[in-house]
């Protein structure tokens, strides 16, 4: 048997798009003498559609998609994902569902049985989890056909009691095949090639694994498609980042071979590599999916926005970035020389807008209540704040979207001004720590200077009041980092982190100023996910909690 694996960026709720990009592959496949293509997990509709799905007429446009891609699968057998209607009046209204689509017909319908409930997923939300497990007979073979989740176990770590494949094995298949949505995450690509080689080797089966790419919103999805031998080793490993169609042979004993040279890597790419590549398809995703070309942004001359910057022009082209120069009164000479060599060496658009006298004039209208009153953070505010107006003026008269360059450490812990540097249409960096902001800018200079030296290596500072500096507020960024690793993305205790060396106080003080920032966090643009815990969807907290540290 002859297998196309169809690794495809899809567009949620384009059924047009989506519908075209899935028949465009199955000729390919066809004219390719593949006797089966499969494509990923609610391929047809898009994923996560999230409420889409309580919608009547967006599932029945799924089913219209399907029956179009099945009228155009002749010759030729296909495995697509879509949401379907639920028939048992008991449980919720739908089933993800696979369907085995043979010349024409739609031959077996596959449901998913572990349904995720965690971090960003919310898959109960709206489907009913499947108990019935069937393989399905196609050219002399028998395929174990499961839905993503259903495959994420491990023998150590079992998350479910119910297996399919515990059921499916016992039918004796040939192979499995497993279509998936797995997001993102910059330690991901580890973890899901363990879990699946495991599940290849447990059940001495080759496997055959197909993900989404691209970016929906927030969400990133990598790709990584994978094809395991019998023994669980990798035979093949589909480009991440990017679309891809690749085939192989499946025989009779089991083994593997394909013409197309493999894309197995040998050394995986570093934490930062995968970063940078994954920033740079969610700014390109979200632009193109959401009918938009250009962006704005405040340069200060600091390492945030020059980071977000030159991610920007190289995800959509030096021609389609502005940046905007702000400088106040206590904005350094350096800085904005620095901002001017980076749009130098990027080769975008640029303005410059100085913001004293605007300040100024808030200051002075708000004279008669702050008289007598030292200068404070109301002040450092306007600034901020300023800013923003002027931003988002622009984007209202040239149609730009503003990118917001606050960092997850600032995120965390409140250093940000609401309706100020918070705001924007999408957070480009705010799941990136500010010890990997330094690492991503060393990285985007790996072949020349890009980002100005100076940018890098001087103290970060807001620029708010004279000779001010991130570390009159928070500890050092080496040592806030590795606390926040341990309490946002490892959800440790204080105690916990304590014990790991970390000094008593440092630890309570920081832990106070996440909690007492969530506030801020509800009220910030979506979040590009490229850690196992980001803010966001990931992270649900009550805002008005008392969780003492």
């Amino acid at each position: 048997m002859k297998i196309a694996l169809a690794q495809l960026n899809y567009h949620i709720g384009n059924f047009e798009s989506n519908t075209q990009k899935i028949i465009t592959s199955i000729r390919e496949a066809k004219q390719n003498g593949a006797d089966l293509v499969v494509f990923a997990e609610l391929c047809v509709c898009g994923y996560p559609a999230r409420d889409f799905l309580e919608f009547n007429e967006f599932i029945s446009l799924c089913d219209a998609a399907a029956h179009q891609i099945a009228a155009a699968c002749t010759g030729i057998a296909c495995i697509i994902g879509l949401p379907t209607p639920n028939h048992n009046p008991e449980g919720k209204d739908l089933n993800n569902s696979a369907y085995f689509i043979d010349n024409g017909e739609i031959k077996a319908v596959v449901n998913k049985a572990l349904l995720p409930n965690y971090d960003i997923f919310d898959e109960y939300r709206y489907f009913e989890p499947s108990t019935t497990f069937n393989c399905i007979d196609f050219k002399g073979k028998r395929i174990a056909l499961t839905i993503c989740e259903d495959l994420w176990n491990t023998i150590e770590n079992p998350l479910y009691i119910t297996r399919p494949m515990d059921t499916l094995i016992k039918q004796k298949p040939d192979v499995m095949i497993n279509i998936a949505a797995s997001p993102f995450a910059y330690n991901h690509d580890e973890e899901r090639i363990a879990i699946l080689s495991d599940n290849a080797g447990r059940y001495n089966l080759p496997l055959f694994y197909v993900n989404h790419v691209g970016a929906q919103t927030e969400l990133i999805f990598d790709g990584g498609s994978l094809v395991f031998d019998k023994n669980g080793k990798i035979a093949d490993e589909l480009p991440y980042f990017s679309e891809a169609v690749t085939y192989y042979n499946l025989h009779d004993d089991g083994s593997i071979s394909f013409e197309h040279q493999t894309t197995q890597k040998a050394n995986r790419a570093s934490d930062i590599e995968q970063i940078y590549q994954g920033l740079i398809l969610g700014i390109q995703d979200y632009f193109y999916k959401s009918g938009f070309k250009q962006a704005i942004l405040g340069l200060s001359g600091g390492i945030d926005s020059a980071v977000v910057c030159a991610l920007a022009a190289e995800a959509l082209g030096p021609q389609n970035v502005m940046a905007v120069l702000l400088p106040s009164k206590f904005s350094s000479d350096h800085s904005l020389k620095d901002a001017e060599d980076l749009v130098a060496n990027l080769g975008c658009k640029s303005e410059t807008i100085a913001i004293e006298k605007i300040t100024d004039a808030f200051e002075n209208s708000l004279h008669p209540q702050f008289q007598n009153l030292p200068f404070n953070i109301a002040e450092e505010n306007i600034q901020s704040r300023s800013r923003a107006v002027l931003l988002m003026a622009m984007c209202n008269k040239f149609g730009y979207i503003l990118l917001n360059t606050s960092n997850k450490s600032e995120a965390a812990v409140g250093y940000g001004t609401l309706y100020g540097d918070m705001c924007g249409g999408i957070s480009v960096i705010g799941d990136v720590f500010k010890t990997q902001v330094f690492q991503l800018a060393r990285y985007i200079n790996r072949q020349r200077e890009i980002i100005p030296e100076n940018t890098i290596v001087k103290p970060p500072s807001a620029e708010l009041r004279p000779d001010q500096k991130d570390t009159d507020s928070l500890p050092e960024y080496d040592i806030l980092d590795a606390i926040l690793v341990q309490y946002v993305e490892r959800r440790c205790s204080s105690a916990e982190i304590i014990k790991q060396g970390f000094d008593n106080a440092v630890v309570h003080k920081v832990l106070r100023l996440v909690n007492l920032a969530e506030h801020k966090r509800y009220q910030t643009p979506p979040i590009l996910r490229v850690s196992p815990k980001a803010f966001g969807m990931g992270r649900r907290m009550p805002i008005v909690g008392k969780y003492l540290m």
